[in-house]
């Protein structure tokens, strides 16, 4: 036997099949439940939602990969030898004591033979005294890479458990609105008829009277004053709704008054929401910072938790007061209008006019909760709630105090506003098409533009030519557009 433990070697054979097979069993049972998941999706023709349970797939494999990485060089790593001073600075904690596994073996001891536990990593060779050779101190112990394991495996688990629970509570929410898109179909039996003979006095419709606050300095600051309230009760009324709808298709689809904005709502929600399952390269820089900067007496732990309530108080704010907007512009414009009050979508509502930038702060802000509450989970299960990393007590409740309003306002309030007022842009997304029209319409745009190319290349090398290419249609066109707009955003 070696020093640092029991190798394969002098282990019963017997101990080694039955890790394997449960590991194994495990694993197959979690590919399975996703396989099913996956042909579900696919049979009810949730193609967007697939879309994302395949982004999942990919970042779980990702952090498996990482992982492995972690697995395969740590012997590696920890033969990477420091000088003890420079070891001892930045420090988690104040006084550096020996890391053990004590707390976390427990909870899973008696699954394990004698009860005593047993490292989920080989046990480390001598690499302290590899390294106290030669006066210096590992980089990082074979403990602490077993612990950042177990640390990657509770961010993933939490990051996609929460975005399960955030997309279930949006559509939730979503799905209450249907009443209303019902009833708007209903008030369209003849809307031609309707918009010739109907008078509307602008400052008594409800949309007006629920939004609009006035003109001048003091109801500019009232409108912030009211929007930042607003989204935390009755984020969207019914007044909202059916005019907002109203206009989107009036911008947008003008020829067909019966257009289901509800369905095109939902299919955006789905399609957006495999964006935000997605760990991007610049949340990966966030928890290096963070780790970079939780060093004892900074508080980081607790400090960060402010950045996700603080830019959700922000997008909730702005997308309410984008609402209030709208109505600012019909009621100073107009006094009466005839037919139903229409407002224009624009994206010079929105920061930057890029109504897309909503949503990159919306993934945002669902992970670095999760981060924040994975963290937490695994301090508490890794070391013991009275862990020198934990904190004091008046940190930590207010940590899950902010994670928790965070994770409900986001999920049932921010993300369904997201959904209704990002659809008042200056331009619409392709799901504004049902899933066999977009492949047709794209198969359609593409044949075109090769069909022109070849036209173009015919024309210019015979300049007696008369006759040019044909034109592309306005909705061929649209969907170069989309398409070129959503695959550019999707790539930053």
């Amino acid at each position: 036997m070696s020093e640092g433990g029991t190798t394969i070697e002098y282990t019963p054979t017997w101990v080694v099949a039955v890790v394997c097979s449960v590991i194994v069993l495990i694993s197959l049972v979690a590919e399975r439940i996703l396989h099913f998941f996956g042909k579900y999706l696919k049979k009810k023709n949730q193609k967007p939602l697939f879309e994302a349970l395949q982004k999942i797939k990919e970042e779980l494999m990702l952090l498996g990969f990482i992982s492995l990485l972690l697995t395969v060089f740590q012997d590696r790593i920890a033969k990477i030898c420091i000088s003890e001073d420079l070891a001892n600075q930045w420090l988690p904690c104040k006084e550096k004591k020996e890391v053990t596994t004590e707390h976390f073996q427990t909870l899973f001891s008696s699954f394990l033979p004698n009860g005593n536990g047993r490292r989920l990593l080989a046990e480390p060779a001598d690499f302290t005294a590899y390294c106290t050779t030669k006066g210096k101190v590992p980089l990082l112990s074979t403990t602490a890479l077993h612990h950042l394991h177990i640390f990657i495996f509770v961010l993933a688990v939490v990051h996609v458990t929460f975005s399960a629970l955030t997309i279930v509570f949006g559509s939730t929410k979503i799905h209450q609105w249907k009443n209303w898109e019902d009833y708007a179909k209903d008030m369209e039996d003849d809307p031609e008829g309707v918009v010739k003979t109907k008078i509307t006095q602008v400052q008594e419709h409800d949309f007006i009277k629920g939004r609009f606050l006035g003109i001048g300095k003091n109801s500019e600051i009232q409108g912030w004053v009211y929007s930042f309230f607003k989204q935390f009760y009755g984020s969207v009324t019914k007044s909202d709704y059916i005019t907002l709808r109203l206009g989107f298709i009036m911008t947008h689809c003008r020829g067909n008054p019966k257009f289901n904005f509800h369905n095109y709502m939902m299919r955006a929600l789905e399609a957006d929401f495999k964006k935000v399952v997605g760990i991007s390269w610049y949340l990966w820089a966030f928890v290096v910072i963070f780790l970079l900067l939780n060093f004892v007496g900074w508080h980081t732990y607790f400090w960060i938790a402010f950045i996700p309530f603080i830019l959700l108080l922000a997008v909730g704010t702005k997308l309410e007061h984008i609402i209030t907007q709208l109505a600012q512009e019909v009621a100073e414009r107009h006094m009466v209008v005839t037919g139903e009050l229409v407002v224009q979508p624009s994206d010079n509502h929105f920061w930057f006019k890029r109504p897309r930038l909503v949503l990159r702060l919306i993934h945002i802000i669902l992970f670095q909760n999760s981060f924040e509450m994975a963290f937490f989970a695994w301090i508490w299960v890794q070391y013991g709630f009275n862990s020198c990393m934990m904190g004091q007590v008046r940190f930590i409740i207010p940590r899950l105090v902010i994670g928790v309003f965070v994770q409900f306002v986001c999920s049932y309030s921010t993300l369904p506003l997201y959904a209704f007022v990002t659809q008042m842009g200056s331009s619409y997304k392709k799901a504004i098409f049902e899933e066999h029209i977009q492949e047709g319409l794209v198969g359609w745009a593409r044949k075109a533009r090769k069909k022109n190319k070849g036209s173009g290349f015919k024309r210019s090398s015979n300049e007696s030519s008369q006759v040019g290419p044909k034109e592309e249609s306005p909705l061929v066109f649209e969907m170069h557009k989309v398409n070129g707009k959503e695959s550019s955003s999707s790539a930053v």
